[in-house]
């Protein structure tokens, strides 16, 4: 894609090529890396608004994940069940040779990182969860009608055709709850071209889509506790797809987790609240940097 189609606040554009296709990203800073996930039909542009300022000390790495909003397909034989993007997120970190990271996760982007997390936790120091699927919720129930229709031939292009209709992105069931102020225009357009007009996207926006399924983020909450790296939950109780509940829940699951309250957004806190998720993750990074690592312990059926 062009690059209208991303913010340059992201910094350089670079591509990672792994087993299931080339992976590109956006990098920006230098220092101790943090890796920035994002959710269903957004990409990188996502953390636009949170970049700039962490990457003043800080290494930030923005992957356009094969949700829906990338810029290059993957391989048509690409598995994009959750474990599997999650060992594609895994081998993405290989590929940058990264360690100590820090996992950033909102939406989609989230359940991912719990993901990662518990199945691949080698190079992770520290995670970070913002408004995010967990446990039976994923994806939130407005949402499962899409899945239904993405087993529907054509009617994800027809869905997407339709939110070219301005007006229409800003219903429920497309951006219209997921932020308290509407979301630009121009980001918008960013997050919605690529389906329509990259080969590939489409098919890569249906496998996932379709490969949903709340058992995945059920078999993660059940090793959340073998994480033992610090871990801030930042979380909008406004937010009415993604529940305060589940929110105590993940802090209390986890053995080194703390819950942080962002006022005055919903589920897209890096979009409502982007100086505020900064000064926690930059605060959560400071506190932590001394703080003793565990020995890991390797889940039960890890990967790597």
């Amino acid at each position: 894609m062009p690059d209208v189609f991303r913010s340059p606040e992201l910094g350089d554009q670079k591509e990672a090529a792994l087993p299931q296709g080339t992976v590109r990203y956006y990098e920006r800073g230098s220092g101790e890396p943090i890796v920035f996930l994002h959710g269903l039909m957004v990409n990188a542009n996502l953390w636009r608004k949170v970049v700039p300022s962490l990457a003043q000390r800080f290494r930030c790495i923005t992957p356009d994940l094969p949700l829906g909003s990338h810029g290059q397909a993957l391989n048509a034989d690409a598995d994009l069940s959750p474990p599997a993007i999650a060992g594609l997120i895994a081998d993405f970190l290989g590929a940058l040779k990264l360690e100590g990271v820090t996992l950033v996760g909102n939406d989609t982007g989230g359940a991912l990182a719990q993901i990662v997390a518990t199945q691949h936790p080698r190079r992770i120091a520290r995670l970070v969860l913002t408004n995010c699927d967990a446990f039976g919720n994923f994806p939130p129930a407005m949402f499962r009608p899409l899945q239904w229709q993405a087993r529907v031939p054509g009617a994800l292009r027809v869905i997407a055709l339709a939110l070219k209709v301005r007006p229409l992105r800003r219903l429920p069931l497309a951006f219209g709850w997921l932020t308290k102020r509407p979301i630009d225009n121009e980001v918008l357009d960013a997050y919605l071209a690529p389906a329509l007009a990259v080969p590939g996207v489409m098919r890569d926006l249906r496998k996932a889509l379709t490969a949903i399924s709340p058992r995945y983020t059920k078999a993660a909450a059940e090793k959340l506790p073998a994480f033992d790296r610090p871990v801030l939950i930042a979380w909008a109780p406004e937010d009415p797809f993604f529940p305060w509940k589940h929110a105590e829940r993940l802090r209390d699951a986890f053995p080194r987790a703390r819950l942080e309250s962002v006022g005055d957004c919903r589920a897209f806190v890096p979009e409502d609240q982007p100086e505020r998720l900064a000064e926690l993750i930059a605060g959560f990074m400071d506190e932590t940097a001394k703080a003793p690592v565990a020995p890991e312990k390797k889940p039960e059926g890890a990967a790597r």
